[in-house]
């Protein structure tokens, strides 16, 4: 049984004007999602900035109101707020911003032990040793604790997040972009850090990110968004070796290779690509385009395309 399953999930919100504020129509954030991850696994979603993919982790956990559909968790509908509120310790989420994420006015075992609060009763000696024991594992010094995030790296601070969301020791984590505002040369070390505590803890990832080079390496399954609508999803060799939709293919010619051995392949593959958005593919972008139903490819691969494809 899948652990996440999103079905048919739309987020719409009020487009508000006039002198009394009256809706006046509405953003479609996301439009008709739907996504099913298995335990252990990591899904990727991507798709660029506006494309409905952080509203869509956003809405699995709760802190953006679903118009429709429904997110169901261990098999449990999510909507029904007793068990939002029974699942909530199982799910956390990594935010992008590591400055701005954690409370600068708290001690870094304030911050850690948050969670611990809410939902267990620990003496203060518990607190401090569960904290301390977190921070070990995040690769963090323990006299750490009674420090403030101002005081660290921004790779420290993302680790710190990761402590406390690791802290009550949830089945799922929802990582939005969470490497994003970090130095290319910090990236890899949290990145690499992320598989080791899920090989360890067994976690499962609904992964969010603009940088396909960080999916591949992260993902096991992924969905391509593109203004709020699924327009691919597949395995990531499905995605990469043999993507379908004319959007994928376009994210995928972008992708710049260093690898001189490469680059004549990458080059003929971005004219393929422009020749085939060129001759008819440029509908695919449009309402009617965006209206395509996802269809077996294969086993493991759907895709947003017409009839005649």
């Amino acid at each position: 049984m899948a652990l996440l399953e999103v079905r048919d999930l739309q987020v719409h919100f009020p487009i508000r004007g006039g002198l009394f504020g009256r809706t006046q129509g509405f953003v479609k954030a996301v439009d008709g999602v739907s996504l099913s991850i298995e335990p252990g696994q990591t899904y990727g979603l991507v798709g660029e900035s506006g494309s409905g993919k952080t509203t869509t982790g956003r809405a699995v956990i709760g802190l953006n109101a679903i118009t429709s559909g429904s997110v169901l968790f261990n098999g449990q509908e999510l909507t029904a707020a007793r068990n939002r509120s029974a699942a909530r310790r199982d799910m956390q989420m990594i935010f992008q911003d590591p400055y701005s994420s954690l409370n600068p006015k708290k001690r870094v075992l304030d911050i850690i032990a948050e969670p611990l609060r809410n939902y267990e009763s620990l003496s203060h000696k518990e607190e401090k040793f569960r904290a301390a024991e977190l921070l070990e594992r995040v690769g963090l010094s323990p006299e750490s604790l009674y420090k403030y995030p101002h005081q660290f790296s921004g790779g420290q601070r993302q680790r710190i997040g990761i402590a406390r969301a690791i802290a009550l020791k949830p089945k799922l984590i929802i990582a939005d972009e969470p490497v994003s505002a970090l130095d290319v040369s910090v990236q890899a070390q949290v990145l690499n850090f992320l598989q080791d505590i899920q090989q360890e803890l067994g976690l499962t990832y609904l992964f969010i990110s603009h940088d396909l080079g960080i999916i591949r390496h992260m993902c096991d399954k992924i969905g391509i968004m593109y203004r709020g609508r699924h327009v691919e999803q597949g395995t990531t060799e499905d995605i990469f070796e043999r993507p379908r939709h004319i959007y994928t293919k376009r994210l995928l010619s972008a992708i710049p290779d260093v690898d001189p051995r490469r680059r004549e392949r990458l080059s003929a593959f971005r004219a393929s690509v422009n020749a085939e958005y060129e001759n008819g593919y440029a509908d695919y972008f449009d309402e009617a385009g965006l209206a395509y139903a996802l269809r077996p490819v294969s086993d493991t691969h759907l895709a947003a395309l017409p009839e005649r494809s």
